[in-house]
C-alpha cells in the first residue's frame, strides 16, 4: 500500500539482467506506471516517485505521460502504431483508495493526436494497438465527461492491452467494444456480453460509408503470481495473441495462429463488412499462418482443421505448412495454401483450428483448439459472473446510482416502521410472525422493535446523516510525511505538495472500495441485528410470560413447570439460559460485524 525502495533497486536489476542476457536493444522496452507504483506519491518526480528513478522508460527519459511508436513494414505499404498511456491519479494516494485509472483531458487530447498522425494517409492502412494499466471498467472519465472509450472508438483500434485485474478473476477477461448510437444504452452502465452483435441493417458497401467503431480490450493477466505472459502479432493487419502459462516451466515451443482469427476474441465486425463487401485484401486470406518460436529447429508444422457441424470433431484439413522465412518477425511464419470460401458458414465455431509443430528432438507442441470465422462472425463466449463484475461493470457510472439507492433503502427501512407506529396503533407480535410464517412480517417485527429503543433508533439515524454530511475519518494518504487528508463519499481532500492549496475530492470513484462495503456489510447488517436483538428481548419474553401464565408486569411466583434448581438448590427459570441461544448467535454476528468495521 505504500512504496518500497528496496523492490524497486530489486526491479532494476531484475530488468537490466533480462535485457543483457536477451541481447535486446533496451530502447524497445516500455514499462508502464500502474496504480501500485504510485501508491503514497504526493507529486511525480518527487523523491517519493521512484517508477521515475529506477524504471526502464524513468531511465530512457520517457517522462510524458502518452508516447507512441511507429513501424513501417511490407515495404513502406502499412503502418503500425503503438501508443502507450500512462492514467494513473496525479496525486498517488494509498491503497486501497487508489484503484481507477484518472484520464484528464489532456491526456485524452494527447492519445487523440498520437492515434491521429497517420489520418492524413488514408491509402497507406495503419494499424493501432494502444496499450495502459487500467480496463475501462475501473477507468473514471475526465472532468469534461470524456472517456478513454470515446477516444478509441474514434479511432476504431485494433486493439487496447491493460492489466491490473491480474487473473483471479478469470481467464475471460476480454471485452468487445462497438459504438451504439442510441440515446438510452445500459452500455454506459454494464455490458452483460463478452461480445457484442452489431444492429442488422442494410449493407452500405461504398467506399464513403463511415467505418465501423470498435475495438478489443485484452486484460493480460500477471507475471507475479500466475507467470502470464503474451505474445501479440499483427498479420497483414489481423491482430492475433497468445498467453502463455509459465507456471509449469519454461516452454520448448511457443505457437501462435496468426490467420484464420479466434472468432471469440478476435473477430471485428469491420472484417465482417469487408468480407462481405468483398473490400478485404484476398492475399491475407489466401493461407493459413502460424508463428512459431522454438530453442531447437523445427521440422514439421502441420494445420489441422476438424468440422464440428455433426457435434463430432471431423478432421477436414491436415496439411504440412512450409517456413515462409519471413524476417520482420522473432519467430518462424509458416503458412499453407487453402480454400478460405470453402469455410465461408453463418455460424461462428463450426470450424476449429489446431496447429502442430515438431522441433528435431522428436518434441510435439500443439495450439488448443480455436473457433475461426472466415467471413469475421463473432463466436459466444459467456463471462463468469466474476469476470463479468471486474470487465462488464462501469464502476464510475454505477457508484453514486447505488450509493443513493443503498443510502436512501437504509433511512426507508428506519424511518417507515417509525411512521407506522406513530400513525397506526397496530403493532406486529410475535403471533403475528407466527401466523403469517412470512419473512416480510418477520423483519417487520425487527424494525419495529428497533425503533422501541430509541437510543439505537436516533443513533443510527443520526450516524447516516453524519455518513452524508461529515468526514468519514482522517489519515496518513502519502507514503511518509504528517500531511493528513479526510475522506467523505465524495473522495479524499488533501493538501497539495506546497500546503498553499487543496485537492478536493480526488480518489473518486475509489473511495467506493471503503464506501459502499461500510454501507451494506457493516451498517445494512448493524440496523438488522439490534432491531433482531431487540425483538428476540421481547419473543423471549413472550414466551416465558405464555408459560408461566403470569401478566405482563408479574413476576412472582412462577408455576413449578417454569422452575429448575441449580446445584447449590437455588430456584431460577428454564427460559434462562436454553432459551437464549438465539440472543448468542446474533451477539456473535455482532462481533463478525465489528470485524468488518475493523477491517
Amino acid at each position: 500500500m505504500k512504496q518500497n525502495e528496496e523492490e524497486w533497486v530489486e526491479y532494476k536489476n531484475v530488468m537490466e539482467d533480462v535485457v543483457k542476457r536477451s541481447g535486446l536493444d533496451k530502447n524497445i522496452f516500455y514499462d508502464l506506471r500502474g496504480n501500485h507504483d504510485n501508491f503514497g506519491v504526493p507529486v511525480i518526480g518527487g523523491s517519493l516517485d521512484f517508477y521515475s528513478k529506477y524504471s526502464i522508460n524513468g531511465q530512457l527519459g520517457r517522462s510524458g505521460h502518452v508516447n507512441s511508436v511507429t513501424l513501417t513494414l511490407q515495404a513502406g505499404k502499412r503502418k503500425y502504431l503503438f501508443v502507450g498511456l500512462d492514467s494513473t491519479m496525479s496525486v498517488g494516494l494509498r491503497g486501497p483508495t487508489n484503484l481507477f485509472g484518472h484520464p484528464t483531458d489532456q491526456l485524452l487530447a494527447e492519445v487523440d493526436l498520437e492515434l491521429s498522425q497517420w489520418d492524413s494517409q488514408p491509402l497507406k492502412p495503419v494499424s493501432k494497438i494502444s496499450f495502459g494499466h487500467f480496463p475501462l471498467s475501473f477507468s473514471a472519465s475526465s472532468q469534461s465527461g470524456k472517456t478513454l472509450k470515446d477516444i478509441f472508438l474514434k479511432h476504431s483500434l485494433s486493439a487496447y492491452v491493460c492489466g491490473h485485474l491480474h487473473s483471479r478473476f478469470g481467464k475471460n477477461l476480454k471485452r468487445y467494444h462497438l459504438s451504439s448510437h442510441r440515446f438510452l444504452s445500459s452500455q454506459k452502465f454494464f455490458q452483460f456480453n463478452l461480445n457484442q452483435n452489431p444492429s442488422e441493417g442494410s449493407k452500405n458497401c461504398s467506399f464513403g460509408a463511415p467505418p465501423v467503431q470498435e475495438f478489443w480490450e485484452w486484460e493480460m493477466g500477471d507475471w507475479r503470481k500466475t507467470r502470464a505472459m503474451r505474445i501479440l502479432a499483427i498479420d497483414r493487419g489481423h491482430v492475433s495473441f497468445a498467453d502463455i502459462d509459465f507456471k509449469s516451466g519454461s516452454k520448448k515451443t511457443i505457437i501462435l495462429p496468426t490467420f484464420p482469427l479466434d472468432s471469440r476474441f478476435m473477430s471485428t465486425s469491420s472484417s465482417h463488412h469487408k468480407y462481405e463487401c468483398e473490400h478485404m485484401l484476398p492475399s491475407s486470406y489466401e493461407t493459413v499462418r502460424a508463428l512459431v518460436f522454438s530453442v531447437s529447429p523445427i521440422v514439421s508444422v502441420v494445420a489441422k482443421i476438424y468440422d464440428t457441424r455433426y457435434e463430432n470433431l471431423d478432421i477436414v484439413v491436415d496439411a504440412p505448412m512450409t517456413n515462409l522465412g519471413d524476417e520482420s518477425s522473432r519467430g518462424d511464419l509458416y503458412a499453407v495454401p487453402w480454400n478460405y470460401k470453402a469455410f465461408q458458414d453463418p455460424s461462428a465455431d463450426r470450424f476449429w483450428l489446431q496447429i502442430e509443430a515438431t522441433d528435431i528432438m522428436g518434441r510435439t507442441t500443439m495450439t488448443e483448439l480455436r473457433p475461426f470465422s472466415v467471413n469475421g462472425l463473432h463466436g459466444k463466449v459467456s463471462w463468469t459472473w466474476k469476470e463479468f463484475f471486474v470487465m462488464g461493470c462501469q464502476w464510475e457510472a454505477l457508484y453514486y446510482p447505488i450509493l443513493w439507492v443503498s443510502l436512501y433503502f437504509l433511512l426507508l427501512i428506519l424511518l417507515i416502521p417509525r411512521a407506522f407506529l406513530f400513525f397506526s396503533r397496530k403493532q406486529i407480535t410475535y403471533k403475528n410472525v407466527l401466523a403469517a410464517k412470512g419473512f416480510i412480517s418477520g423483519v417487520g417485527l425487527v424494525l419495529q422493535e428497533l425503533c422501541n429503543v430509541p437510543i439505537a433508533w436516533f443513533g443510527f439515524l443520526g450516524y447516516l446523516f453524519y455518513l452524508i454530511l461529515f468526514p468519514w475519518f482522517t489519515g496518513q494518504v502519502f507514503t511518509d510525511g504528517e500531511d493528513k487528508g479526510y475522506m467523505t463519499y465524495m473522495g479524499w481532500a488533501v493538501k497539495s505538495s506546497d500546503n498553499k492549496s487543496n485537492h478536493d475530492y480526488i480518489g473518486s470513484p475509489d473511495v467506493m472500495v471503503v464506501v459502499l462495503p461500510h454501507l451494506l456489510f457493516v451498517v445494512l447488517p448493524a440496523i438488522l441485528s439490534s432491531g433482531a436483538l431487540a425483538a428476540e428481548r421481547v419473543v423471549h419474553r413472550g414466551k416465558f410470560l405464555s408459560v408461566s401464565g403470569k401478566k405482563k408486569d408479574d413476576y412472582s411466583g412462577l408455576d413449578q413447570r417454569s422452575v429448575r434448581y441449580d446445584s447449590r438448590g437455588n430456584r431460577r427459570s428454564k427460559f434462562h439460559f436454553g432459551g437464549h441461544w438465539i440472543r448468542l448467535i446474533l451477539l456473535v454476528l455482532c462481533l463478525v460485524i465489528c470485524w468488518k468495521h475493523f477491517k
